[in-house]
């Protein structure tokens, strides 16, 4: 980022402060005036969009507001709230030999058991590979901690396939996964 940017970046960020929600139309005439050309002005403020520092709020194309967020909190609360359902799911998976034991769970009721523990675990994995391109989330402690429950997660419920008496649950769960993906392609 050249010097010019990193200035125009700052003002923006000072006028939010100073303003709290502002029309973009007026953010971008008070940074102009400051500094800088319009198109350099846009591309920061669309920049810091992008970086989750600004929040951009459109009510319709002439009427679009941004302002500042409280990034570090707004970041924290989201993967402390992921860390909470992953914290839940990995529970269920760590109890699932007891419990599947305790009420005798039939070949199919394990099976379909695993398979939403999988499903699960592949939802908040995908939402953690989509928050990791924002550097936000990545800088946030809790960001590794929920990657490493993750991580746990995925041991556990492979342990919990490679320790089922049939030889060919493994197979069974990758024959009916695919299955679940093929036939969600075409209900449309």
């Amino acid at each position: 980022m050249d010097k010019n940017s990193e200035i125009i970046r700052t003002e923006i960020i000072r006028i939010l402060n100073e303003n709290g929600r502002i029309r973009g139309n007026d953010l971008a005439k008070r940074v102009i005036q400051k500094m800088g050309n319009e198109k350099i002005v846009y591309r920061e403020i669309s920049a810091l969009v992008e970086s989750g520092e600004v929040d951009k709020k459109v009510h319709s194309r002439s009427h679009i507001e941004y302002e500042l967020i409280d990034l570090n909190e707004s970041v924290n609360n989201q993967l402390q709230n992921l860390h909470k359902e992953i914290e839940m799911i990995f529970n269920e998976i760590a109890d699932f030999e007891t419990i599947s034991e305790e009420e005798k769970f039939s070949y199919h009721e394990r099976t379909r058991s695993v398979i939403h523990q999988i499903h699960i675990v592949q939802s908040t994995d995908g939402i953690m590979k989509l928050l990791s391109y924002y550097p936000a989330f990545k800088k946030d402690k809790m960001f590794s901690q929920v990657n490493r429950r993750i991580e746990d997660c995925w041991k556990i419920i492979m342990e919990i396939i490679a320790h089922q008496p049939e030889e060919n649950f493994l197979n069974d769960i990758l024959a009916n996964l695919r299955i679940l993906q093929f036939d969600s392609k075409n209900v449309n």
